[in-house]
C-alpha cells in the first residue's frame, strides 16, 4: 500500500502512473520488473473485464456505461485513437474496434474504410469515439466535420450514427447530447 501511495504521489495521478514510460516506473523505489508487470497486468484485466461486461449485458441502453467503457478503452492512449462500437438492429454490440491511430493531436479517418467495416459486420448503427491525449474533451471543428462526413457516407448504406464521443481526462463530450448528430 505504501509503494502504491508513493507511486501515485510521485506521478501525480493514477492515470499518469499508468501512462508513464516503463523506465520511469522501474526507476521508482520498490518497483522491479515483476511489480511493474503485475501493475500492467492489473490494468489489462480491468480493461478486459469492462469489454466482456459490455458484450454480455445490455449496457448499450445506458449511456453512462458506454461512456465508462470507452473511457477505460481510450483515455490512456498516448496518441489519438479513433474507434467504433458496431451495433445490430437491437443496439446490441457486434464489435468494438480501433479503426485508426494517429499522432499526439490528430488522426486521419477514412469514411470508405468505416463503411467497409460496417458492411462486413452487418451493423445497423454505430457509435464513434476518439480520445484527446491533451485531456481536453472539447470537440474540434475537424471532429464535427468528420462526424458529418461519416454520417453521410453511412446513410448511403442505411447505417445510423448514434453518437460520437470525445474522451478527455475527466470529461466525455457527446456530440449527440449537444445536438450535433
Amino acid at each position: 500500500m505504501d509503494i502504491g501511495r508513493d507511486l501515485i504521489s510521485n506521478f501525480g495521478s493514477l492515470r499518469h502512473l499508468l501512462e508513464a514510460m516503463p523506465e520511469d516506473v522501474l526507476a521508482q523505489d520498490g518497483i522491479g520488473p515483476a511489480k511493474y508487470a503485475l501493475l500492467m497486468a492489473s490494468l489489462e484485466l480491468g480493461r478486459r473485464h469492462l469489454a466482456q461486461s459490455l458484450g454480455e449485458k445490455e449496457l448499450l441502453t445506458n449511456p453512462q456505461m458506454v461512456k465508462s467503457f470507452l473511457r477505460a478503452r481510450l483515455r490512456h492512449q498516448r496518441h489519438e485513437v479513433f474507434a467504433a462500437l458496431f451495433l445490430d438492429t437491437q443496439n446490441k454490440l457486434l464489435a468494438f474496434e480501433t479503426l485508426f491511430q494517429g499522432t499526439l493531436d490528430s488522426c486521419a479517418v477514412h469514411p470508405r474504410e468505416v463503411v467497409k467495416r460496417a458492411i462486413a459486420l452487418h451493423a445497423a448503427s454505430i457509435i464513434f469515439a476518439h480520445n484527446h491525449p491533451s485531456g481536453h474533451a472539447e470537440p474540434s471543428a475537424a471532429d464535427k466535420s468528420i462526424t458529418e462526413r461519416l454520417k453521410s457516407a453511412l446513410a448511403l448504406i442505411d447505417v445510423r450514427v448514434l453518437d460520437h464521443l470525445v474522451i478527455g481526462d475527466s470529461e466525455i463530450v457527446s456530440l449527440a447530447e449537444r445536438g450535433w448528430i
